[in-house]
């Protein structure tokens, strides 16, 4: 399987790397991975500070519709859509692609983009619901890694029944040899 990097073109962080790994308690992971609204809109030490649209996502579409030659009618599954900002300008760059979510988060899916209503799906990748190679290409950025060995194994395998050979998963970095 071959590696690429489709988010070359995702804005590099500014933060401080440092000061957040210190803020990494027991108790801010653990309300982090309930994904609720703490995570998304809540504070920078439990998830992402405030998830707004900023556009971010619009060359990282580009380079997945050429990555793949998606056309207009084409179907897209973005896996931990969230509050499906890459949806949004996936449909954006490619006007007429059939594009979808899926993610574990009530409360993201609650607070999407207008513009995805009726597109994202409550769920998670060990088991999807749709149909044996119904996508053109399916997406995983920094979701897979987050699940135990076994079900990471289960999503690999329901993102290649969706789209054979067609699936991108990317993972976030690590900070020790069990987490690698």
């Amino acid at each position: 399987m071959a590696e690429i990097n489709l988010l070359a073109r995702y804005p590099r962080s500014k933060r401080n790397i440092t000061k957040r790994n210190a803020a990494q308690s027991a108790e801010n992971v653990r309300v982090a991975r309930l994904y609720g609204r703490e995570y998304f809109d809540g504070a920078r030490e439990q998830g992402y500070g405030g998830y707004r649209y900023d556009g971010r996502w619009v060359p990282i579409a580009e380079d997945m519709v050429r990555r793949w030659n998606l056309k207009p009618g084409d179907r897209v599954l973005d896996i931990g859509c969230a509050k499906g900002f890459l949806v949004k300008d996936l449909m954006r760059v490619c006007p007429g692609l059939d594009v979808f979510g899926i993610d574990i988060s009530e409360y993201a899916l609650m607070h999407c983009e207008p513009e995805t209503i009726g597109r994202l799906h409550l769920g998670d990748c060990v088991k999807m619901p749709f149909p044996d190679h119904s996508f053109q290409a399916v997406v995983a950025v920094n979701t897979v890694h987050n699940l135990e060995r076994a079900d990471c194994i289960r999503a690999v395998r329901e993102i290649e029944r969706l789209a054979p050979g067609r699936g991108y998963i990317q993972v976030d970095s690590y900070r020790t040899p069990e987490a690698k």
